[in-house]
């Protein structure tokens, strides 16, 4: 049987986008990241072509940990065909070729949404020479990495290392917290609890961001997987605060409402 072991990756940009379900001039993003934008980012860092197999990455078990979780941020921006020609419309001809719109439409609108200033750790659990190969490959990646989208590059170093094997809540647990120093200094207490994500056959929700290629031509289809959500609690670091030695208060001498005027 083929050891195992768990790759630990920190996703933190200053943008982050994690596509979902939805297409053409309005692209949102999921508030986590999917295995289809991690899986995509091992095969970028192998340099993979776009058309390769990625079946020997599907069967890596995901678990990720939100450990700050950002905040959503939306593009709102033009776009015109900077020939001056009429943009074209989602419908083709006869021959396949995509038409002109009509009337002449030169400016269109696109929103595409953002996770601004996010910190998740994931978790990879599978075979240790596959692991080892991409922990390698993440530190020296053929391609440049990106966070969901090629505008959203890492910050600081993606992989955490390669860990001894263990179940996916225990590997996140056994993680620092890896927030920002502004969001650690902004919590007081001892423990923080974040939450998280992980991959698990018995499961009690489904996540589809499974993918079958990363291929354009022929598009990418998304199965599957069923997911368990749950809470990790981790040190922040912090000394619990020591009680101050107070003065036992003076004896309570009574009311004497003239004493103010000297009487």
């Amino acid at each position: 049987m083929t050891d195992h072991a768990v790759l630990i990756l920190r996703l933190a940009a200053p943008l982050q986008s994690w596509g979902g379900p939805s297409r053409y001039n309005r692209r949102e993003t999921r508030p986590q990241p999917t295995k289809s934008g991690v899986l995509g980012l091992l095969a970028a860092a192998e340099g993979r072509a776009r058309e390769a197999s990625i079946t020997d990455l599907l069967d890596l078990r995901l678990g990720v940990r939100v450990d700050q979780p950002g905040s959503l941020l939306r593009d709102y921006h033009t776009f015109s065909d900077h020939r001056g020609v009429p943009l074209p419309s989602a419908k083709v001809n006869a021959k396949g070729v995509q038409t002109k719109t009509s009337p002449a439409k030169y400016t269109g609108v696109t929103q595409r949404f953002y996770l601004q200033d996010a910190v998740f750790v994931a978790a990879l659990r599978g075979p240790a020479p596959l692991l080892e190969r991409l922990e390698h490959a993440v530190r020296h990646p053929a391609y440049p990495l990106s966070l969901g989208r090629r505008s959203c590059p890492p910050t600081g170093p993606v992989s955490l290392g390669l860990h001894a094997d263990a179940e996916l809540p225990d590997a996140l647990t056994a993680v620092p917290w890896q927030a920002s120093a502004h969001r650690r200094s902004q919590v007081q207490a001892t423990e923080v609890t974040l939450e998280a994500t992980v991959e698990d056959l018995a499961g009690d929700q489904l996540a589809v961001d499974v993918p079958d290629t990363y291929d354009l031509k022929t598009g990418t289809l998304f199965g599957r997987r069923t997911v368990r959500h749950l809470w990790v609690t981790l040190p922040t670091g912090r000394q619990a605060a020591q009680p101050a030695d107070r003065e036992s208060p003076p004896a309570n001498p009574g009311h004497d409402p003239f004493a103010l005027l000297g009487w």
